[in-house]
């Protein structure tokens, strides 16, 4: 992604960009109503009716894509609105994949979502000779319907190892007079992440070698876990969200989830704490799992 790509052009409450394109407060498109944005997302019930008394079974509710509307003018010296509204219109063109559309509304900061624009509506009346266009209006859809913050978290560990405790070196017994060297400190392979937001989360997580079956659980059980042996150097990289496993970035890995790992789009992390152990078959020095997320928000 392009530095521009996360909000780096917006620079306070009412503002939003849209890949490159910033509108708002200090331009020429002054935006009068945000639809979908607040809204919950439209939700699939998976509820059955009951067949011997009124009512339902409770079933899974899963969120539908989120659609997000806005209302605006473009306002601009006679001269200059043809630039303003080719400008709009390049920025919000129709595209195979979706980009960042990043919305600041108040003190909370600045959230987004992955979208792309999929309605533009630029009425041409008699206020358009003046440099003014009324009534203009953009609608984008975000296929996954959680907004997320813009900062990216991250935390690393290693395989457990216990600490190397004291060193009675050459047989002579402590040395005390520097004070005493207990070493290294050890690790627990254990890591908590912290999910700021309201929705799960679906982090990235990478296991870097020299490894063999590394293993990623959480405290309710859920495990990831892959029959592969990783050489130094090596990243298998798990994106959830997306539910693939790669080796180096290329080559898919999905098939070497062992039968106890969970598909990859159910390991989200839940709002709050959560608490992840990184495990393998052996202990080899050096091996890292790495974990990045985003806090999640309906």
């Amino acid at each position: 992604m392009g530095a521009t790509d996360l909000g780096s052009l917006i620079t306070g409450p009412g503002q939003i960009q849209y890949g490159d394109l910033l509108l708002g407060r200090g331009t020429p498109y002054r935006w009068r109503a945000l639809s979908g944005w607040e809204e919950l997302p439209a939700l699939d019930s998976s509820s059955a009716l009951r067949p011997d008394a009124p009512g339902a079974y409770p079933g899974e509710l899963l969120a539908q894509t989120r659609t997000i509307g806005l209302d605006f003018m473009v306002r601009a010296p006679r001269d200059q609105l043809g630039g303003a509204v080719a400008a709009l219109n390049a920025g919000t063109v129709p595209r195979s994949s979706e980009i960042p559309l990043v919305v600041w509304l108040d003190e909370r900061g600045p959230l987004l979502v992955n979208a792309r624009a999929i309605r533009r509506n630029i009425p041409v009346s008699v206020g358009y000779t003046v440099g003014t266009v009324l009534g203009a209006a953009i609608q984008w859809e975000a296929s996954d319907p959680r907004r997320y913050g813009v900062d990216e978290q991250f935390v690393e560990t290693g395989l457990p190892a216990a600490e190397p405790g004291l060193e009675w070196a050459g047989g002579t017994g402590l040395d005390w007079a520097d004070g005493l060297d207990w070493g290294i400190g050890g690790a627990t392979g254990n890591v908590g992440v912290v999910n700021g937001g309201d929705a799960p989360t679906s982090p990235v997580i990478t296991f870097t070698g020299p490894v063999t079956m590394p293993r990623l659980s959480q405290e309710d059980g859920r495990v990831i876990e892959y029959d592969i042996t990783l050489a130094p150097g090596d990243r298998l990289i798990v994106d959830t969200s997306a539910g693939t496993v790669t080796l180096n970035d290329s080559a898919s890995r999905l098939y070497t989830a062992t039968s106890r790992s969970v598909p990859e789009g159910a390991f989200t992390l839940a709002p709050g704490t959560t608490a992840l152990a990184y495990r393998a078959e052996a202990h080899t020095p050096g091996a890292r799992c790495s974990i990045q997320w985003r806090s999640a928000h309906w």
